[in-house]
């Protein structure tokens, strides 16, 4: 069992009340597979420049990530810089330079057309749906995530692309963006009409709420003494859940709820340093422990 991920790899400059780093290793696709990679193999499908060294390579080897899928041109890796306000809650952006990205077209390995369980990054749903079309036989779990800039910019293009997909992850603004609802579970109810049985709003600091046709189940962050970089925060979350949900093998109502604090506990990890620092080593032992005390701090009797 493997999971596939499409998505960017990328350099990011951070500014945060705790500090700053100008070139750490970034991007969806990054985080995605390792916190995905703590629980079954992943084939990460990206692109990156010459930029991009043998030292940046090595944080993704001794793990169970397979680079065949990522690709190396001429020219310099994605790069994005951004600075945090004070509660962390806000974000301004600095630079986005697209570089070899803006030319990225998914091409599966041949050794990829047999997946079953795939995760579509953040990028063109043109894109997105390019790569479905490359997977030999119709796999058996289909995750997405989304942003605004395509919500607005191409709606026909990602209703289309939501029709093959079984779990869609993006926040609460753009969950209503995406259906005009304010209110969150009849947004839920619009989604469903698009193709997704399954609905995770992420919430940030708040933690995050899936909304199943059948039920509603909702994780809050793990709570920490201090938070100092949530960039990829989102990213890894949804490696974490993807990758447990993927490691069962199947989806019910028990294994869709275990992914959501999977999810949550390895999002907590991340964001106590900069970039992927922590969640580039981060032990099993750590997330197992972790996952306990959520256990405790959820857990009540009526």
């Amino acid at each position: 069992m493997s999971l596939l991920v499409v998505g960017s790899v990328a350099f990011d400059a951070i500014e945060t009340p705790f500090g700053r780093v100008d070139r750490t290793l970034g991007g969806a696709a990054s985080y995605f597979s390792l916190a995905a990679s703590h629980f079954v193999p992943v084939r990460l499908v990206g692109i990156v420049g010459e930029d991009f060294t043998q030292k940046d390579e090595a944080i993704f080897q001794g793990r169970k990530i397979d680079l065949t899928g990522l690709e190396h041109v001429a020219g310099k890796s994605f790069f994005w810089s951004g600075r945090y306000s004070q509660n962390m809650n806000e974000r301004t952006t600095l630079a986005t330079e697209l570089n070899v990205f803006a030319a990225f077209q998914p091409t599966l390995p041949a050794t990829y057309l047999d997946s079953q369980y795939i995760f579509l990054g953040n990028i063109d749903p043109t894109l997105q749906r390019s790569v479905l079309k490359q997977i030999r036989r119709k796999p058996k779990v289909v995750g997405l995530d989304t942003m605004n800039f395509w919500i607005d910019g191409t709606p026909a293009e990602l209703r289309e692309t939501l029709k093959h997909v079984q779990i869609l992850t993006i926040n609460d603004d753009e969950t209503r963006q995406l259906t005009g609802e304010h209110n969150l579970f009849r947004a839920a109810r619009h989604v469903f009409k698009m193709g997704p049985k399954t609905l995770i709003i992420k919430r940030g600091e708040h933690g995050a709420v899936m909304v199943h046709k059948d039920f509603v189940f909702s994780v809050p962050a793990f709570p920490l003494e201090e938070v100092h970089d949530p960039t990829g925060a989102g990213d890894t979350f949804a490696g974490g859940f993807m990758g447990y949900l993927t490691s069962k093998g199947r989806i019910n109502e028990q294994t869709l709820r275990s992914a959501m604090v999977y999810g949550s506990v390895l999002a907590s990890f991340t964001v106590e340093r900069f970039g992927v620092e922590r969640l580039a080593t981060v032990k099993r032992k750590e997330i197992v422990a972790r996952a306990r005390q959520f256990a405790r701090l959820t857990s009540f009797k009526l």
